[in-house]
């Protein structure tokens, strides 16, 4: 009998699978007992997907469901009627990327109206409104979101979602469908949260008449995993280890990314967490605080930078007061204005993307640090971040209660 063989090496240059046919649940991703974890390879092949979803939706021409989907934004915003973006958990923060960056969208296009509003899942299926209602739904089957979208057409909604294959149960009487093909293989969803952040920019281009180069998205990510960068993850890493809260604090479209994090945190290192906008944190937040907390600041949108910076400044002197132990994930820009002394456990430093939209160039930018940064005090902590805490019996009822 022959010996078994190890699997090839990952490379993370080759395209994901998709689900299988027929479509079914993700299973539970087998542990390896390790790193490197499912997580760590789907955080390598970020750069290469990124393009290559880029390239696939602009690709798809008129008949294609980035113009479609893009024709129906334009008649609802000229009918006057709402426009909402609905999701869960990862796919929540996706929706609030793929909202922002269709509203900056919004006027360069000549759109009336504010644009999209972005809606938790649940809460919207409780409040359908007429108009347009877009799903966020990486696996295609989350019980919310599918329940908004229902909810949705039931009030006169037109319905498009996003989401990894036609085939899901959730694309099921939708009118339009952005299939982003490639799935990720890690409960603690990295693939799953750029995907929608990739199809929000490329629809928005389509609003605008703006292209989108695939190559500078690929470059932009793949900074985010750069040796100094994964350096700098993993210094943050051993001083957030002992934290307990850690707080992620952001203002404008970093408040996204901020909320993301915490999620991955939650999820992958099992660290108790909390999201805070940047004004928020320093009106009434502060007396629960303390040495033992770990902070970490977002902050790369160009907009209204210099307002943004000094009240960064602010929040920062507040946490070296009380000893909290502070990082950040900070653009070139932002970084040259505040001294190093501010972020005692470091920071990680991202481009500015100036050939992207603010948002799209926020969103995208960060979305690899975070990550990074999480799988790095996941291998700290001695968590798997794979299956979310599911090999546990407790946490898998838990979750076979909350999902029935």
């Amino acid at each position: 009998m022959s010996e078994p063989t190890d699997p090839p090496p990952f490379d993370p240059e080759r395209t994901l699978p998709g689900p299988p046919e027929p479509w079914h649940w993700a299973e539970r991703p087998v542990d390896r007992g390790a790193p490197p974890w499912f997580m760590t390879e789907m955080i390598e092949a970020e750069p290469a997907f990124a393009a290559r979803l880029v390239q696939r939706l602009t690709e798809m021409g008129a008949d294609g469901g980035v113009s479609r989907l893009a024709a129906a934004l334009r008649q609802t915003a000229g009918a006057g009627l709402p426009i909402t973006v609905v999701g869960c958990g990862t796919s929540e923060h996706g929706a609030l990327g793929f909202a922002e960056t269709l509203r900056d969208a919004w006027g360069r296009a000549g759109l009336p109206g504010h644009g999209p509003v972005a809606v938790q899942a649940f809460e919207a299926s409780l409040e359908p409104k007429n108009g347009l209602c877009i799903g966020i739904s990486h696996d295609g089957a989350t019980w919310a979101t599918t329940q908004a979208l229902d909810a949705a057409r039931s009030a006169g909604a037109r319905t498009a979602i996003v989401t990894v294959s036609g085939r899901a149960p959730g694309a099921d009487g939708v009118d339009i469908v952005i299939e982003t093909v490639e799935r990720d293989q890690s409960y603690c969803h990295t693939i799953g949260y750029t995907s929608p952040l990739i199809a929000g920019t490329v629809v928005a281009a389509a609003l605008a008449g703006e292209p989108v180069d695939p190559t500078a998205v690929r470059a932009l990510m793949a900074a985010g995993l750069g040796p100094v960068a994964t350096a700098a993850a993993e210094a943050m890493a051993a001083s957030l280890a002992g934290c307990r809260p850690i707080v992620t604090v952001a203002t404008g479209a970093d408040r996204t990314a901020a909320r993301e994090l915490v999620l991955k945190l939650e999820e992958g290192t099992w660290i108790p967490a909390a999201s805070r906008n940047l004004e928020t944190f320093l009106h009434g937040h502060l007396p629960s605080t303390d040495d033992r907390t770990g902070l970490v600041m977002i902050l790369t949108d160009r907009r209204a930078r210099p307002e943004r910076i000094e009240r960064a400044r602010r929040a920062f002197e507040a946490a070296a007061a009380i000893g909290i132990r502070a990082g950040a994930i900070l653009s070139t820009g932002v970084a040259t204005e505040l001294d190093t002394s501010l972020t005692p456990i470091g920071r990680i430093v991202v481009p500015e993307a100036a050939s992207l939209p603010a948002p799209a160039a926020s969103l995208l930018s960060t979305a690899t640090p975070l990550q990074i940064l999480v799988e790095r005090l996941a291998r700290v902590v001695g968590t798997n971040p794979d299956p979310i805490r599911r090999t546990d019996p407790a946490y898998a009822e838990a979750a076979a209660r909350a999902e029935g």
